[in-house]
């Protein structure tokens, strides 16, 4: 299933050309354009799929076996120090792009990217409140 409207399944599907590090019959590995670190890159799969709410399960086990795979290798290459593994769900969390999609960000000592909030407190409601939704 392709959207024919998505530009990640035309990078996926090998109609767009890209920098592609790992490819198989479901996903391809890309490096990402607009890169956060050096080796930046991004994990598609060749169907379609918005985000995280539509991937099957078995799908999305594979998509995280290629993640673990490429993100290994990225980081023994490139002598990182961690690795940040992110997948965003709606424009409030940052989707820019409804086609699911992994990012792999090596780190480094100097590097200087920020992922951080500021936490919470979980309070007894709230607690409750999301326990009871698994109940």
């Amino acid at each position: 299933m392709k959207d024919c409207n998505c530009i990640f399944c035309k990078i996926a599907n090998g109609e767009i050309p890209s920098a592609t590090l790992y490819e198989n019959d479901e996903f391809r590995v890309i490096l990402d354009l607009n890169p956060a670190s050096k080796g930046h890159s991004l994990v598609l799969p060749k169907d379609h799929y918005a985000n995280l709410f539509e991937i099957p399960e078995d799908v999305l086990g594979r998509a995280a076996a290629v993640a673990k795979r490429v993100s290994t290798k990225l980081a023994d290459g490139l002598h990182a120090s961690g690795l940040n593994l992110v997948q965003n769900n709606g424009e409030r969390a940052g989707q820019t792009v409804f086609h699911f999609h992994m990012h792999m960000i090596p780190r480094y000592e100097s590097d200087n990217m920020k992922m951080s909030w500021i936490p919470g407190k979980l309070t007894d409601e709230d607690k409750d409140e999301i326990l009871s939704l698994f109940s």
